[in-house]
């Protein structure tokens, strides 16, 4: 391969839309497979098997939106976690198995998502506090507003409300066209609307953005609220497939650090200004199918851990010195 086209392949990947980081999913993907046929049953590529490990991925995926935009911001969101355990706690509770008052529990649980996001961005934004301390913060008041009211599994779901969770159109389940849309619509945003120009310009460099005359505040507490919004959602999803809601559902899942770190990876840069939903959803597939080879190959639950936190470090490692040598 002559230098030309060397410089030439490297331009086009420069200057594509599409994230460096769904080279490294297909790699993933590639790699799963083999280890499968060598080391497992050789059914990772099985369409039953694809379809669980998306669907799967949904509840991390549509948080993980959310915090894209956050972290668009140079923010961050550590309350998701408990958001969705106080979402599937409320809507099982209001609406204890009767379709009637499925429209009040998920507007319920919405205005309470908006609420905690305001907050969030509230004082983040005025009061100029740490991002990782104010939503642990908030957090934390979920957590104790939770444990003191709630001690189990608490009403149930109506069975038509499951659909969320276990319904399908055609062969595709409805969760994955949920996961597809709130992907599509946060692209849209980010791509097409003054609000998403400004979240770049903020998260980029937000002294800059307010000598520029933008309303600074008003963009990260509305990326918050939208984050929050998207917790809600993963919420009702959960309660949608566990069919009544605990409080322990949003931590056990680990949706804060593991949102994180799927953003992380999808490419979006912890400084703010730089990444998308588009990445982000590649790295939460990314996550999916290490889960789905993990369970494939039998390893072993703590083993599982270390190997994600390894893939996470090499994977932001990667991007760090792509951004040097870019630099240079």
């Amino acid at each position: 391969m002559t230098a030309k086209s060397l410089t030439s392949m490297r331009s086009l990947m420069r200057d594509s839309k599409i994230p460096p980081v769904y080279a490294i999913l297909v790699v993933v993907f590639v790699a799963a497979i083999v280890l499968d046929a060598i080391f497992g049953r050789g059914q990772i590529t099985s369409s039953t098997i694809l379809t669980n490990m998306v669907v799967r991925s949904v509840a991390l995926g549509i948080v993980a939106m959310g915090q894209t935009f956050v972290m668009l911001a140079a923010s961050i969101d550590l309350s998701v976690a408990y958001l969705i355990s106080v979402t599937a706690v409320m809507a099982s509770y209001i609406m204890q198995g009767d379709p009637n008052r499925v429209p009040m529990a998920v507007a319920a649980v919405l205005g309470i998502g908006a609420f905690v996001g305001l907050i969030n961005g509230l004082i983040v934004s005025k009061l100029k506090v740490n991002p990782f301390i104010a939503t642990l913060g908030v957090g934390l008041v979920l957590k104790g507003i939770l444990n003191a009211s709630f001690e189990n599994f608490v009403g149930a779901v109506p069975r038509s409300f499951q659909t969320l969770g276990y319904g399908q159109i055609g062969p595709i389940p409805i969760s994955i066209l949920v996961l597809l849309s709130v992907t599509i619509v946060g692209a849209l945003v980010l791509s097409r609307t003054k609000f998403g120009a400004h979240l770049y310009a903020v998260g980029g460099n937000v002294e800059t953005s307010r000598l520029s005359g933008l309303r600074t505040d008003r963009v990260i507490i509305l990326a918050h609220v939208i984050c929050s919004l998207t917790a809600v959602l993963t919420g009702l999803f959960v309660v949608s497939r566990l069919r009544s809601g605990a409080p322990w559902v949003g931590t056990d899942g680990l949706y804060d650090l593991e949102s994180i770190a799927a953003v992380v990876v999808g490419g979006t840069a912890l400084s703010g200004g730089k990444g998308g939903v588009v990445g982000t959803l590649a790295g939460v597939l990314i996550f999916g199918i290490l889960d789905t080879m993990f369970n494939q190959l039998g390893v072993d639950t703590f083993l599982k851990q270390v190997l994600r936190g390894a893939i996470i470090i090499l994977a932001v490692a990667s991007y760090t010195i792509r951004s040097r040598e870019k630099a240079a």
